[in-house]
């Protein structure tokens, strides 16, 4: 935020990646700047700039039916956080909520690099696959290969963030900042492919 960061700067910034790269595209934000904006008035723009997907992370699937309605009219995806202590209940209706993929939250607690994966991660991802067939990603903690070659057994994606924030932070300028990104990004993407290639026919 002190360095200017704005929820219309960053759908600039989409814009601008979106003419260089038709990578997928998911917006990551709390509520409140979007209802700053406006709904409509956002997920035009998001859509406009070429966003795949937003997702909410303070945002509850029975409290986002309006939100729901106005961003898949726009073409965009919708994506909510399953957590270990949902329920199968709950985790039935965050699947209903959801297109484009789940978000699985790997642990209780805060974001961050952790050293290793909770034993009871992969029952989590099971417990999910049983009620939705919508791709699977898992974050909150990964920063390791290790952790993401055995997600590319579970899941189908790995979501990394707090890893990379701490590559820019080290970086003495942006061309480095650039190198080491994309030198994580490399490894990581490796290893999750390793992972794929030991994953069980139907997992």
């Amino acid at each position: 935020m002190r360095a200017g960061t704005s929820l219309a700067g960053v759908l600039d910034l989409v814009a601008s990646i979106r003419r260089k790269s038709d990578v997928a595209l998911v917006l990551f934000s709390y509520y409140n700047p979007v209802l700053q904006m406006g709904i409509e008035r956002f997920a035009r723009r998001a859509a406009d700039a070429g966003a795949d997907g937003v997702l909410i992370t303070d945002l509850t699937p029975e409290e986002a039916g309006d939100y729901r309605r106005t961003v898949q009219a726009n073409g965009l995806d919708t994506i909510f956080l399953a957590a270990p202590t949902s329920t199968d209940e709950r985790l039935a209706r965050i699947a209903e909520a959801s297109s484009g993929f789940l978000y699985v939250i790997s642990r209780t607690g805060v974001t961050g690099a952790r050293e290793s994966l909770p034993e009871d991660l992969p029952a989590l991802v099971r417990r999910v696959r049983r009620v939705s067939r919508l791709p699977i990603a898992v974050g909150f903690g990964i920063s390791l290969p290790g952790q993401v070659s055995i997600l590319g057994g579970l899941a189908d994606a790995a979501v990394v963030g707090s890893a990379l924030v701490q590559e820019i932070e080290r970086a003495a300028s942006v061309d480095a900042a650039r190198e080491a990104l994309g030198a994580r990004v490399r490894m990581l993407k490796q290893a999750g492919k390793a992972g794929m290639s030991r994953r069980e026919p139907g997992a």
